[in-house]
């Protein structure tokens, strides 16, 4: 079984978990967690509208969140509780996902329902100030789902380093528009687009520890884009590499979905979870290459596995199961190559997202 650092070990922990709220659930929950025993705590619930994704800043001082208003921030307190600093509205239809610099100077926030990209400023106090820049995806697909005849922005991520560029993953348009950033003016300029294969519906990028390597989960297509990345002179490089399958060959027609895409912090393992299949499928990542190995694949015992968080250590993970209402727990067993439920699992309405956060 794989250890969890002493340094790891020794951390405080709290998870903030999103929620829908049109039911009888009220915002952002926070709960104590125990990583080397995989346990999770409800202490208390933030208000706010619909808080489908969620970020930390890097310093660990503030939270930035999705709302039915826009984007609202929070100074998070010496014990992990929530202070509501303000809220701005988007300039667009509501976000679905938000990612900061590391610096702390810009907040962006991907939009499903309009395709728009929003760059939004922020104060020194954590604060957001309003719109920088907007931009709204154009195009179509081809029409053989609702989810890929328009322009749907899923996710936005920073690459690494330097942060000089935003990916915006589309499921509409099959592709991940790449944006040059000007921090000083505060603008959004299209730099490059990666085209995903057809029909694909790009749903998630994420980057290795090493940023030498970028992931690209395809919902439609049921698949991991591998590509080999380099931030060169003139921008961003992404070189295709190969394209895992997270289904097996006999679950092809089950209608399922990728969902989402988690990696360890130490960049290790790569996590996904798939909607329909209901399952979480766990691959070792190759230094050298970059490429996956299977390790295990197995059910998550809930319905529609929106989200996973992975554990500092790697050593558990959590699904957040939309359709049933709960979060399950698994102990990660690297050596057996399997994962198994530990705990009961906690009752939470309509889970959207996690943020595993240490306090010191």
């Amino acid at each position: 079984m794989n250890q969890v650092s002493e340094s790891i070990k020794g951390g405080t922990y709290v998870a903030y978990v999103g929620t829908y709220t049109h039911g009888t659930s009220i915002g952002i929950h926070i709960y104590d967690v125990d990583i080397v025993a995989g346990v999770m705590k409800s202490r208390k619930v933030v208000p706010i509208n619909n808080p489908s994704h969620l970020t930390v800043s890097k310093n660990g001082k503030f939270l930035y969140s999705i709302a039915d208003e826009g984007v609202e921030a929070f100074r998070i307190l010496p014990d992990g509780d929530l202070e509501k600093i303000n809220g701005k509205p988007i300039g667009g239809i509501r976000g679905c996902y938000v990612d900061v610099d590391n610096q702390n100077r810009f907040l962006f926030v991907g939009g499903y329902h309009d395709g728009r990209v929003s760059m939004m400023r922020l104060r020194e106090d954590g604060g957001i100030e309003g719109i920088a820049d907007g931009v709204f995806h154009k195009g179509m697909g081809r029409n053989i789902a609702e989810r890929n005849s328009k322009p749907h922005v899923n996710c936005v991520k920073l690459t690494p380093v330097k942060q000089n560029y935003l990916c915006a993953v589309d499921g509409g348009l099959d592709h991940v528009k790449i944006y040059k950033i000007d921090y000083e003016a505060g603008k959004l300029t299209v730099a490059d687009i990666l085209r995903c294969p057809l029909d694909s519906a790009p749903r998630m990028i994420c980057f290795s520890p090493d940023e030498e390597y970028a992931y690209v989960l395809c919902e439609l297509k049921n698949t991991i884009e591998i590509y080999k990345y380099n931030c060169t002179p003139n921008g961003p490089k992404f070189e295709f590499i190969e394209s895992v399958s997270v289904m097996d060959a006999k679950d092809k027609a089950s209608g399922s979905g990728a969902s989402d895409l988690e990696m360890s912090d130490d960049g290790k393992y790569l996590f996904c979870s798939i909607a329909g299949k209901n399952a979480a499928t766990i691959y070792e990542v190759n230094d050298s290459e970059g490429k996956l190995t299977l390790v295990c694949s197995n059910d998550i015992s809930g319905d529609y596995p929106k989200t996973l968080g992975v554990f500092p250590g790697g050593q558990h993970f959590a699904s957040l199961n939309h359709d049933s209402d709960e979060i399950t727990i698994f102990q990660m067993d690297f050596e057996k190559k399997q994962f198994l439920m530990r705990t009961k699992p906690l009752y939470i309405e309509t889970p959207n997202c996690i943020y595993i956060h240490k306090l010191r």
